[in-house]
């Protein structure tokens, strides 16, 4: 899986990914770092960059686009067409390609393709409003956490499965577009029916037996937030620094 995204949505899916054995290879530009939450986002994956305004980069990246089986993007829709890698060259590249990608504010109408991240976009859509009760504010406030974030992840991860088991199945290939303000829509949808408080604290129960040895000291880690019957989550490598691997399968 060619891994091309950034905070938060895309990382949590393709993590996810790795955690049920998907050999994950995260494309970064030269120079790029997301401080605070690499070792969060990187856990499972192997980190190369690539600077695509450059030949023999951009010929590293379609060598490995070519031998990709799933390609996750979270760019701006225009992002990699304006790169030359628009949707007919990536299939060109690489014909069955299967494609999972997000955006902040969908695909049609009027805020398509507008930036956005996901407090923003709890701003946008009411849930800010709520957040400003549950915070006792005086001003619309987002949630201690980034809900749209997570979960889009999740769904990203849940798409990418269903699409590739379509693929293995003779079905062709797929692709799936998500955004934050359609998961805004669908928390929306199923709001809390019982009133009730939200812990900002952890137990230690909530964290994972084993110490995970990270270029940044031992750490423990909280256990994965969803299960599969059957097909338990592991990870056989700790997260890493962003260009720590070759750009090569």
């Amino acid at each position: 899986m060619l891994d091309l995204t950034r905070v938060l949505a895309g990382p949590v899916a393709t993590r996810t990914l790795a955690g049920f054995g998907a050999d994950v290879l995260r494309i970064d530009p030269p120079g790029w770092d997301e401080a605070n939450v690499v070792p969060e986002i990187t856990l499972g994956k192997r980190c190369a960059m690539l600077d695509l305004t450059d030949a023999a980069d951009r010929d590293t990246f379609e060598r490995l686009l070519a031998e990709a089986d799933l390609l996750v993007h979270g760019y701006r829709p225009d992002a990699l067409a304006n790169l030359g890698y628009d949707t007919q060259a990536r299939q060109a590249l690489k014909p069955g390609l299967v494609e999972v990608t997000l955006d902040a504010y969908g695909w049609t109408g009027p805020w398509a393709g507008r930036r956005g991240f996901d407090s923003l976009v709890q701003m946008s859509c009411g849930i800010a409003d709520a957040g400003m009760g549950w915070a006792g504010a005086e001003k619309p406030t987002p949630l201690p956490v980034q809900a749209l974030d997570h979960a889009t992840g999740y769904l990203m991860a849940a798409a990418a499965l269903r699409l590739l088991h379509r693929a293995a199945a003779g079905e062709g290939a797929g692709r799936a577009r998500l955004s934050l303000a359609r998961t805004a829509e669908l928390l929306c949808a199923h709001r809390q029916e019982v009133p009730g408080r939200l812990s900002l604290s952890h137990a230690a129960e909530d964290r994972q037996a084993a110490e995970e040895a990270t270029p940044w000291g031992p750490a423990r880690r909280l256990k994965p937030a969803i299960t599969v019957a059957g097909a338990p989550m592991a990870w056989d490598r700790p997260a890493q620094r962003l260009g720590s691997s070759d750009p090569a399968w």
